[in-house]
């Protein structure tokens, strides 16, 4: 899936069905040279993945980046603590939203950017089981009246 210069490495399909995002930012991420590698083969799992926020920095946690194929001893450790690259303003934001309004940091999906390894990264709230059984009956919903009005368009029905 390419768009403007943007490779998908991995997404977090969980994460919209699991939570309301609120606000979406880009964050660079620091890497080591057979994290980059190992990311090229399109390898990375954003499953258990969070981001907190310590001592004014942001650390992505549970991301698993598998070492690299073809490394030696100097392999990276797969779920190591990631520092996440933030302005400074932006960090400020985040951190009061997170400690006032019970908000969490989650990764939607890691990418390519012109050749540098960014995370859109997610201001968002928990959803309960009712929100999402709503969000589902909203879809097939939806996803119904689109058939139906395609089966008008094609004369199927009168």
């Amino acid at each position: 899936m390419k768009e403007k210069g943007r490779k998908v490495i991995a997404t977090n399909r969980k994460a919209r069905h699991n939570y309301a995002i609120i606000d979406t930012y880009e964050a660079g991420i620091a890497l080591v040279g057979t994290e980059v590698k190992s990311l090229r083969e399109g390898k990375a799992s954003l499953v258990d993945a969070y981001a907190s926020i310590d001592d004014g920095e942001v650390w992505l946690r549970g991301l698993h980046v598998p070492e690299f194929s073809h490394g030696s001893w100097t392999n990276h450790a797969p779920r190591r603590t990631r520092k996440l690259l933030l302005h400074r303003r932006e960090i400020d934001k985040l951190l009061g939203k997170t400690k006032e309004s019970s908000l969490t940091l989650v990764p939607l999906s890691m990418y390519f950017s012109d050749g540098k390894v960014k995370v859109e990264l997610a201001l968002a709230k928990g959803k309960q089981d009712y929100d999402k059984r709503q969000d589902l009956a909203k879809r097939d919903a939806e996803r119904e009246v689109v058939r139906e009005v395609g089966r008008r368009i094609k004369g199927m029905r009168a």
